[in-house]
């Protein structure tokens, strides 16, 4: 076992141990708990006893444990109290899973954004589990009176060999509540796990599949109204007046009136990005209600700012590219005499739209907000920022703000900026009621926050022998610089430049899945691809000699590299052996390849394009993936194949576009997802074997497999693709 200190978390358990005695961590709604087998209801213990603030044990042995952060659909509500199980030593067939609410005094970083919950939370998980199993090994010690050095434990059971006694975990569960927390505890041998690694089926499965309210948009409670808002039909424009008196009498509405979401002097969080200040509120007894009423209601609008279209921010963009900048973000060696100097010049632009998250599950939240206190409850990446916005916006203490978490039914960025949180509790003070906020498809595609649109130049120089020996990007987004400058090839290229630039716009923005990974990968890959051509080489050899450099001999300090070259490498010789990759094409079939690095993890992909059929079908695709420890194989795997296909339908299909600072779709009949027979026929992963601690998981591949992708329609069509989505250069996949 390892000994590691626990100093820095040490007063956290203690308050957290305190604060659960206090019952803290008892009676959690049904709707944020997974439900328990029958088997479990029939031998629920009589008696419960807090370890800490994330586990409490039964009297019989059965143990709860608290899920911290929020359940995006990236598994967390099992796959985090799997690594408090592991260390707990208990056996998982007895282990109920809680969805904690918001408590900053308990958990640390209750946030789902940036693959970044598992590990974030690994060594605290660890230490809540290691923590309460040295508290169960020391009252049972005290029970025996022997060395607690001379106990071991496994699936619940605590065992003195030299006695032969042995005890279940719910009988010394209410001593061990007792005991002082260590100073230090010992945890787990990777090599001792018996949970962590293995298949864990979603603990939200059953209630999952037969259709159980688990979602915020399934809540009710009783005494609520149903809240719509509207929002200005273009970015330039904000609310001037209405006549709401022709909509009030409409059946079942209650009241229409605006609202000032954010009035000066709010202290806003970064996670009100794409805030709308002023909208019109529709309060109402059903959806339908508020619905109808949104269709008669006649608001005017006036222009605070330019009407934007898609056209200027292309425009403006290339203009940006077509400048120096004065401070590049990187510059290694002399790009501008390496270019003098190389036999083959290569330049190439990719480009990008505007893209809407498209969340299963529409925006929505519950709110009851009265003078002393506000309850509020709903799907939320963000609670602790949103806890924090309404206590300035309510003129609220935090202690006075509840703030629950249902499972979210999709967010990929979107629900990481809880702005239709705090539009609930504005609309619900203003009511004295509480009220459930209800976005339609309309309102979530067109209110904003999108993924930044994007372009980027790439200009590479290679020698007579075909190395590479220069390389320029320069890179612009919407709101956003785009450039990882400090990422491949960076260190692997004696002349390397890298320039950034933003271009402001009044069209709102946010996080995306994987942001700007989720496009500067693609371009970055597809263009290395063409690079690889022109020296003659084969596309994973071509990578692989660069890496070589930047382990041997980096170019400047390797420390200043986001990357490690030789778990990057990893991951492409172990795509190129699983897939066969010979740099050859097979008959019927064309085949891509691209890597990347991002979320701390690296990921390596070979697409297969079948070409005997029109249009092309994607095949099967192959994954590689280090990301450290994997926690649950089978959660990870789905983590693998959603991100897969997610990149390969926005990269072929979707696009926001804007006229005169109104978005151009709405809906789904004009704005277009990938369908399930474009969707792979085969997806293949695998993952490295290392023993590092975990990385990121939920967002890594998807940037590479656009990349994959395009270098395979090239080989397929001849066509290279510059820009997405590729349907627009006439490329679509069957």
């Amino acid at each position: 076992m390892t000994l590691i200190k626990t100093t820095y978390n040490r007063r956290s358990f203690i308050k957290s141990s305190a604060l659960a005695g206090g019952g803290m961590v008892i009676g959690f709604s049904w709707l944020a708990s997974c439900n328990p087998t029958p088997e479990q209801v029939n031998n629920m213990p009589k008696e419960w006893f807090d370890i800490n603030g994330f586990l409490k044990i039964g009297d019989n042995g059965m143990v709860t444990i608290m899920s911290p952060n929020p359940e995006i659909g990236q598994n967390v509500k099992t796959s985090m109290p799997m690594i408090v199980a592991e260390e707990l030593d208990t056996d998982w067939d007895n282990v109920i899973v809680e969805q904690a609410p918001l408590n900053t005094d308990i958990f640390q970083r209750q946030l789902a954004g940036g693959s970044q919950s598992i590990r974030a939370g690994w060594q605290g998980l660890r230490m809540a589990g290691a923590t309460a199993r040295h508290m169960l090994i020391a009252a049972a010690a005290e029970a025996w009176q022997v060395p607690a050095s001379e106990i071991t434990t496994a699936a619940g059971i605590i065992t003195h060999k030299a006695s032969n006694k042995s005890a279940g975990y719910g009988e010394m569960a209410s001593s061990a509540a007792t005991m002082t927390v260590p100073e230090e505890v010992s945890m787990k041998d990777i090599k001792d796990f018996v949970i962590i690694g293995t298949d864990r089926r979603n603990v939200d499965g059953p209630n999952l599949v037969t259709g159980k309210p688990l979602f915020g948009i399934d809540l009710q409670e009783e005494g609520m109204l149903i809240a719509m808002i509207i929002h200005p039909p273009a970015f330039g424009l904000t609310y001037k007046s209405m006549d709401a008196e022709s909509v009030k009498s409409m059946p079942g509405i209650k009241d229409v009136f605006p609202i000032e979401v954010y009035p000066e002097g709010i202290e806003r969080q970064w996670s009100d990005g794409g805030a709308i200040d002023k909208l019109v509120a529709i309060v109402g007894e059903t959806t339908w209600q508020c619905m109808q009423a949104k269709k008669a209601l006649n608001v005017e609008w006036e222009k605070t700012s330019t009407l934007e279209s898609t056209a200027g921010h292309y425009e403006a963009i290339t203009k940006l590219l077509n400048t120096t900048s004065k401070e590049p973000a990187r510059k290694d060696g002399n790009v501008a005499s390496a270019f003098k100097k190389a036999a083959q010049i290569i330049e190439r632009t990719y480009s990008a739209p505007f893209l809407a998250h498209n969340t299963m599950e529409p925006m929505n939240f519950y709110a009851d907000v009265t003078g002393e206190r506000a309850i509020l409850n709903g799907p939320i990446q963000t609670p602790e920022f949103l806890e924090k916005t309404l206590a300035s916006r309510l003129d609220l203490p935090l202690e006075k703000i509840d703030i629950k978490m249902t499972r979210m039914g999709g967010g990929f960025g979107r629900r990481l900026y809880g702005t239709f949180g705090v539009e609930a509790a504005v609309i619900s003070q203003k009511m004295q009621t509480p009220i459930k906020l209800v976005y339609t498809r309309e309102d979530d595609m067109t209110q904003g926050t999108y993924r930044p649109t994007y372009k980027v130049k790439y200009k590479a120089g290679l020698d007579k022998d075909g190395n590479l020996i220069a390389w320029h990007v320069k890179g612009a987004g919407s709101n956003d610089d785009l450039i990882f400058e400090n990422r491949f090839p960076a260190g692997a290229v004696d002349n390397y430049l890298a320039e950034k630039f933003t271009l402001e716009t009044n069209v709102t923005t946010g996080a995306w899945r994987a942001p700007r990974s989720n496009f500067i990968a693609g371009a970055e890959q597809a263009f290395l691809d063409e690079v690889a051509e022109a020296a003659g080489k084969d596309a994973i050899e071509f990578r692989l000699e660069l890496f070589d450099r930047a382990i041997k001999d980096p170019v400047g300090d390797p420390k200043n590299n986001d990357y490690d070259p030789e778990r990057y490498a990893g991951v492409l010789k172990l795509i190129r052996e699983k897939s066969g990759w010979d740099g050859n094409q097979k008959n019927g079939t064309a085949r891509g390849v691209s890597s990347y690095y991002c979320h701390n993890s690296y990921v390596a992909q070979v697409l297969d394009l079948s070409t005997d059929v029109t249009p092309p079908k994607v095949n099967k695709v192959w994954c590689a993936v280090d990301c450290g420890i994997v926690i649950n194989p089978m959660a990870a795997k789905n983590q693998i194949e959603g991100g897969i296909i997610d990149g390969i339908g926005h990269a072929t299909y979707s696009e926001m576009t804007f006229e005169d600072g109104k978005p151009q779709h709405s809906n789904f009949d004009t704005y277009r997802l990938i369908r399930h027979k474009e969707a792979p026929k085969e997806i293949e992963s695998f993952f490295v074997d290392n023993g590092i601690d975990p990385t990121g998981l939920g967002e890594p591949s998807l940037p590479p497999v656009i990349g994959a992708l395009a270098n395979a329609l090239y080989r397929a069509t001849g066509q290279r693709h510059y820009n997405q989505p590729f349907i627009t250069e006439k490329s679509v996949i069957g």
